[in-house]
């Protein structure tokens, strides 16, 4: 039943822009698009999600959003796109951890600086990691995997979600804390992880619950640990990492809205607003939780303190660890 309301609420979600047409002009300041350009392809969450927020925003400033994916190099291929665009309001976008705190150390070739060239606007969702393998996969905890890797070296290795993303520095904080070396294996995305994992063809990998969650209730896949500091609401039987011998360990995954820098702070003020209201929205709220996830609104000031946390958080666990980028 769970699965099958996530899946209409995610048609629904993907739909809901074409389901009729968005240029409505009214009384907007213009006629002319406001521009919601994406990090990440279509169908993921932050896709999703922007497709639901984008006609209510449209509906309250009447004038036509319109949703562009730039997906590629684990979102720093659309954050580009954002802080080269004209600072004049009718362009923001969405980008996560890794393109706007991770990407930045790992990355000295990043054309962009997203503590100058990026205007924060608010958070959007953040959502937790899991450490998945196939059903045929012989351990069931984290302690069985520490084991089977110590027992057979070389015989595991963890897919995620692609090099410099957070799903990479979740993987390396594994082996980090636990002791290990297992090779990390980038993908374009959680989607092809799950699936890999789903097939047998790779033993452990670092997905998230919007892409693993079906898998995971349909006993078609493992999780072992969670990435969250308590227990997940989503996965209530799922222990997290540091349950499970690893203290301290947490890693979540987030996505916020961002401008260009030099973006009026009216209209900086005035995005705010508009998405603040739709993630209190309870229609909103629900079919965020159903992808998994949790809503994470707030002021301008407080998103960008925490980036500059997410970024100070990391860079720690990146000298420490060795992790390595591109």
């Amino acid at each position: 039943m769970v699965d099958e309301l996530r899946r209409r609420l995610l048609l629904a979600g993907l739909a809901a822009p074409f389901a009729a047409p968005l240029a409505s002009h009214g009384q907007g300041l213009s006629s002319r698009p406001v521009r919601i350009i994406l990090g990440q392809t279509a169908a993921t969450t932050p896709d999703v999600l922007a497709r639901i927020i984008a006609p209510r925003m449209q509906e309250k400033w009447k004038q036509p959003f319109v949703v562009e994916n730039r997906g590629g190099a684990g979102g720093a291929i659309g954050v580009d796109a954002i802080v080269k665009s004209a600072p004049d309001g009718y362009v923001f976008g969405i980008a996560g951890l890794g393109a706007l705190a991770v990407d930045v150390i790992l990355n000295d070739k990043l054309p962009y600086d997203p503590f100058r060239d990026i205007a924060p606007i608010s958070g959007l969702i953040q959502s937790p990691f899991i450490l998945a393998a196939p059903l045929s996969f012989s351990g069931n905890s984290i302690a069985d995997v520490i084991a089977l890797a110590k027992a057979k070296p070389g015989s595991l290795s963890i897919g995620h979600g692609g090099n410099g993303t957070a799903m990479h520095l979740s993987a390396q904080l594994f082996n980090h804390m636990a002791g290990l070396e297992l090779p990390l294996v980038p993908y374009r995305g959680t989607g092809p992880v799950t699936q890999d994992v789903l097939a047998g063809h790779i033993p452990l990998g670092i997905t998230d619950p919007p892409s693993a969650l079906a898998q995971i209730e349909g006993k078609r896949i493992k999780a072992l640990a969670i990435s969250t500091r308590a227990r997940f609401f989503a996965l209530p039987d799922v222990p997290t990492f540091a349950e499970s011998g690893l203290a301290g360990y947490e890693s979540m995954g987030w996505f916020g809205f961002v401008a260009p820098a030099g973006t009026p702070p009216a209209m900086i003020a005035r995005l705010n607003g508009a998405i603040v209201a739709a993630l209190h929205e309870p229609a909103v709220f629900e079919r965020i939780h159903l992808l998994g996830a949790e809503p994470m609104p707030g002021t301008p000031e407080e998103f960008g303190r925490f980036i500059r946390s997410e970024y100070e958080k990391w860079g720690k666990v990146i000298a420490e660890s060795g992790a390595k980028g591109r």
